[in-house]
């Protein structure tokens, strides 16, 4: 811990204790193993439930045929996580490739690409084997871990997350988005896309290709609508919200128009009033997610209270004087910005100053 890091008091320490205790009862597991002549049969039977938010990211021919490759040399094969669904039949939350490659390979409908070592495999099905090495491959195992069916939607999103950190595969607001599709999300897609926000909130190809656009609006929707339930963890939170609010636009379809006039009011407001949108400066090419959270909740929040500010002077509320003030710049740091105390802290700074500037 460096000179000028503060010392965590009891309190902090006790808290991050109460968290790990909380989030280990949600994962409850025990371990198996299958052989692959079982999991090629499962799989085609349909005993396996692969989630939505997994079927759209498929492997290339050259990974499939390698992966094929390390399982006929006995090399090791990662575990492959399941949930085991109330019914009895088992979701694939990790290693759904492995599985329907296996399923492939082994009722004949994949020939194996170019290989290396293994050479003389390039171009050959699972039935162009011998029988006995037909047989040997069927009898090779792989581990696997079940979680029990007490695992809620959201931990096992998360395990499927942390799992593939390392590799191409959905981010949070793209798993959100697949395994959650209904007409909330669908209008959080709608205004992700707008040239408005765009123009307001300008981020990298890369972080707009994984979502991230539709990762800000579910958060000023989410964090608008209240914190009670609120842990510190945004991806439970999210998740919840955005099931919720799914099921409520399904059963109040006139909700869609509301939130919709929200999001442009929020947006419309911020290009008026604030100098760079969301960005720290004029020719800012990225926005800073803390920043944008206290800005376009704390103006949701501003325009909530007092609905006159829509036509207010941008020049009487000046947020200039404070945007770049030191007491902003520390409710905006990244460090602790998730806890729940930091959260509305910087969300109540900006509404409370453009609701008391405007009343000036």
């Amino acid at each position: 811990m460096s000179a000028t890091q503060a010392q965590p008091t009891e309190e902090q320490v006790a808290a991050a204790e109460a968290q790990i205790v909380e989030q280990s009862k949600r994962i409850d597991f025990y371990l198996t193993e299958y052989s692959v002549e079982l999991l090629a049969q499962k799989v085609r039977d349909g005993e396996y439930v692969v989630p939505s938010y997994q079927r759209e990211f498929t492997w290339e021919e050259d990974r499939k045929s390698r992966f094929i490759e390390s399982l006929i040399m006995g090399l090791p094969i990662p575990f492959i996580f399941f949930w085991e669904m109330p019914d009895g039949r088992l979701e694939i939350v990790d290693g759904s490739q492995r599985l329907r490659t296996i399923e492939e390979f082994v009722h004949g409908r994949f020939a194996l690409g170019e290989l290396d070592p293994l050479t003389h495999l390039s171009g050959l099905k699972f039935t162009d084997l011998p029988a006995s090495r037909q047989r040997k491959i069927k009898n090779r195992s792989i581990r696997g871990i079940v979680l029990n069916e007490h695992a809620d939607e959201a931990a096992r999103l998360d395990m499927f997350d942390r799992i593939n950190t390392g590799s191409k595969i959905a981010n949070k607001a793209e798993i959100r988005r697949g395994a959650l599709d209904g007409p909330f999300l669908n209008l959080v897609t709608e205004l992700a896309s707008t040239d408005e926000l765009a123009a307001q909130a300008p981020m990298s190809d890369k972080a707009k290709d994984e979502r991230g656009y539709e990762e800000l609006v579910t958060r000023l929707f989410a964090y608008g609508d209240g914190l009670e339930d609120y842990r510190d963890r945004p991806s439970d939170f999210l998740f919840s919200y955005s099931k919720k609010m799914n099921e409520v636009f399904a059963e109040n379809p006139d909700l869609n128009a509301q939130y919709r006039q929200r999001f442009f009011d929020v947006i419309t407001f911020v290009s008026k009033v604030f100098p760079y949108g969301f960005r720290r400066s004029a020719g800012g090419s990225f926005t800073p997610r803390t920043r944008f959270e206290a800005i376009a909740i704390g103006v949701d929040a501003a325009l909530k209270d007092d609905p006159s500010l829509k036509s207010a002077d941008p020049n009487e509320l000046n947020v200039a004087s404070w945007l770049e003030s030191e007491d902003f710049s520390q409710l905006i740091r990244s460090d602790g910005a998730n806890a729940k105390s930091r959260l509305k802290a910087r969300i109540e700074f900006v509404r409370s100053r453009l609701v008391r500037d405007a009343a000036e």
